[in-house]
């Protein structure tokens, strides 16, 4: 069991990929701690998953945009299970426009949530995260590319690709810090509004000509979250099936 005992933050795991990272973290032996930000049911149910098949886990109600939020749902995992020791900065939201039509308040949203959002567990991880914990940041592929009506959304992912290096070299203790950056992913979040021709289009992009299922980026966590990757720190991994 790859990540047996550790207790591990899980931000926005109530659904899509952070519920199977959630899911499959549990399997492994990990005591997990489902985030979510207003899905109570859905994040009950992600809990009630991973205890059935044998695994810890507890739901913590937490907007990472919030630093107080953030706070409390660090220290309540420290009351509950004692420590935290892998921190998966999973959260986040997109819009899919072209710039000229984005809004201040979508700006402020996308920023908030991607950016703010990892800012805030970052500075909770600085002196809450266990010596030689790991910390999981989320970038995306489309930072690396030139997709129309992603540019808002790529720029936040840009800036958590950067902070994830520099925060690699500050945080010390042990701690290595990465982050994954997956392709198209079908999730409830990626599909939604999208025609099946954009959805082939995008799966024709990679070396497998299929999107990636949530369990696909899930597993390169796991290897993250474990001990096996603690000589990689600093670096952004894509997890896109040869798509950049």
């Amino acid at each position: 069991m790859q990540v047996k005992d550790k207790v591990i933050i899980v931000t926005g795991s109530s659904r899509g990929i952070g519920r199977e990272i959630a899911s499959l973290l549990g399997e492994n032996g990990g005591k997990i701690v489902v985030n979510h930000s207003n899905s109570e049911r859905e994040a009950r149910e992600t809990v009630a998953e991973i205890v059935n098949k044998g695994g810890d886990a507890i739901a913590i109600q937490a907007d990472v945009s919030q630093k107080d939020d953030v706070t409390h749902l660090f220290d309540k995992s420290i009351e509950i299970y004692g420590k935290v020791d892998v921190l998966v900065n999973n959260a986040g939201i997109m819009y899919n426009k072209f710039l000229k039509d984005q809004t201040q308040e979508e700006f402020s949203n996308l920023f908030d949530v991607n950016v703010r959002g990892i800012f805030n567990t970052l500075q909770e991880a600085e002196s809450k995260l266990a010596d030689k914990g790991n910390i999981i940041n989320f970038s995306s592929s489309t930072a690396k590319l030139m997709f129309p009506k992603y540019a808002l959304y790529s720029a936040t992912k840009a800036a958590v690709e950067q902070m994830t290096r520099v925060f690699s070299k500050e945080i010390g203790r042990g701690i290595s810090v990465n982050a994954i950056a997956p392709g198209a992913t079908a999730t409830e979040l990626f599909l939604n509004g999208k025609s099946s021709e954009t959805i082939e289009k995008l799966s024709a992009m990679n070396a497998f000509n299929r999107l990636a299922e949530p369990i696909d980026i899930a597993r390169v966590v796991l290897f993250l979250a474990s001990d096996d990757s603690k000589w990689i720190s600093g670096q952004v991994i894509g997890a896109n099936g040869g798509l950049v």
